[in-house]
């Protein structure tokens, strides 16, 4: 969920008799709805499918494992019955072909299912795998075996050709009703709702609700021209403010999680900033466009070519405007790629050429000095440097460990931590280094207490380290 009332448009249901209370309000119907719109609709709605999710029931006791009331627990008092929880989203079929079929969704609709299943229009089901999760812009990529049935796909159109003020459609499945459409326009490009560096949301009037996660936002020639996310709500309804991943973001992270099952990122190696007026007053910019590098990594694709004051106005032919827009077209830029970057150097314009580096170089550099991988955690761990916290999008003040990777069938594991993760302290001890992690979890017992910052939230993390 992201932050503040921005709310990942999911339905969560404890349980599996829960069921929501709907008041439901006849609206007028309009009187010149036209068939152009009911004809895109009959074309494209058998390619939105339901996506249920499953997370096997676990026991969650009143209090935390250092309570003194535990042991009270453990002697037979009534515990707090298992509660499997299951999750309802929407999402849509990309490829059919060959007896499978390919399937987007949002990544918090299925992250950490132990199951996902499948529902078409129809009501068949089908049991689905997890290719690959994308935190980074809430995207998932599932797969399906169709028994030699091929089902319809839908075709994903260019988010960057869309105009504000141009119409279009959501599909979906919200509260579980089933598909449902509501239509509305483009009220903005280029969003930002501290969902990361690498997300680029379309804002849509269109009613979006919980249950639309992961279904398409359609334009007017049927195309997916975004992925529906996330709503803007001081209720949890629709109040017109609905955000969808655009489609050309879409659709290099479905390509590469569905050939590799993960992302292969872009890096340049630099932190950056916004040329604030004042900055630009400071510095004697005639206007204050562009990213400001505040800091090159070492080793980095960036080293020897960019300079701390550079300000970066253009990125291979295409504008940066401020600092959110270069992480995007990095990001996006296949590893190897030489690129054209345009700078503002000491008040005049000049031209460098990088080769694009990836972002695993990132995480092998930062563990190159690290400790041997914690094997009572099951994970491997870095340093948590400014370049790690810039990747992150952390703020500059967070301090901890940085989980590279999680083993299977680990503590971490099965704790649900992933890479990404900072461990900021365990029992109550700060863990800035590796070093210190190590430490603390020498001194542990069988189990553990970790606070973890994840893409700027802390939340604590019980682990069952024996």
């Amino acid at each position: 969920m992201f932050r503040t009332q921005f709310i990942t448009a999911r339905r969560l249901a404890v349980g599996t008799g829960t069921a929501a209370a709907l008041a439901i309000t006849a609206l007028p119907a309009q009187a010149h709805e036209g068939h152009e719109l009911a004809d895109l609709v009959e074309r494209v709605s058998p390619s939105v499918v339901t996506v249920l999710s499953r997370v096997a029931a676990q026991v969650s006791p009143a209090h935390g494992p250092a309570s003194p009331l535990e042991e009270f627990f453990r002697r037979g008092a009534p515990r707090p019955a298992p509660q499997p929880q299951s999750g309802l989203g929407s999402g849509f079929i990309l490829d059919s072909e060959e007896g499978e079929a390919w399937i987007v969704t949002n990544n918090h609709v299925v992250e950490g299912a132990d199951s996902v299943t499948i529902r078409l229009g129809d009501g068949r089901e089908y049991d689905a795998q997890i290719v690959g999760l994308d935190p980074a812009t809430d995207l998932a990529v599932l797969r399906i075996e169709t028994g030699g049935i091929e089902l319809p796909e839908l075709e994903l159109g260019s988010s960057d050709e869309l105009r504000v003020g141009e119409e279009v459609f959501a599909v979906g499945n919200p509260f579980g009703l089933g598909g449902t459409v509501t239509k509305g326009i483009v009220s903005a490009k280029g969003r930002d709702i501290n969902a990361g560096p690498y997300a680029d949301f379309i804002q849509t009037d269109a009613a979006i609700n919980r249950g639309n996660s992961g279904g398409p936002l359609f334009n007017m020639e049927g195309d997916v021209v975004g992925v529906n996310s996330a709503i803007y709500s001081p209720n949890g309804g629709s109040v017109g403010l609905g955000f969808a991943v655009a489609a050309d973001i879409v659709d290099k992270v479905v390509a590469d999680l569905r050939d590799d099952g993960e992302i292969s990122r872009g890096w340049l190696g630099v932190q950056i900033q916004d040329v604030t007026p004042e900055l630009a007053e400071a510095m004697g910019l005639e206007d204050h466009k562009g990213a400001l590098i505040s800091d090159v990594v070492e080793d980095s694709p960036a080293k020897g070519a960019l300079q701390v004051g550079d300000v970066v106005l253009g990125f291979d032919g295409k504008d940066v405007d401020n600092s959110r827009a270069l992480p995007k077209l990095v990001g996006a830029t296949t590893p190897g790629e030489t690129v054209e970057l345009d700078l503002l150097r000491d008040g005049e314009k000049v031209t460098v050429e990088i080769e694009i580096g990836t972002l695993a170089q990132l995480a092998k550099a930062e563990t190159r000095d690290a400790p041997e991988d914690t094997r009572k955690l099951g994970a491997t761990v870095s340093p948590l440097t400014d370049a790690a916290r810039a990747q992150l999008g952390l703020d500059g003040d967070v301090q901890g460990t940085v989980i590279t990777s999680v083993g299977p069938d680990s503590a971490a594991a099965r704790a649900g931590l992933r890479a990404g993760d900072v461990i900021v302290k365990l029992d109550g001890t700060e863990t800035a280094s590796p070093e210190a992690l190590k430490q603390a979890l020498e001194g542990a017992g069988d189990k553990a207490l970790a606070l973890v910052n994840r893409r700027g939230s802390q939340i604590f993390v019980p682990l069952k380290l024996g």
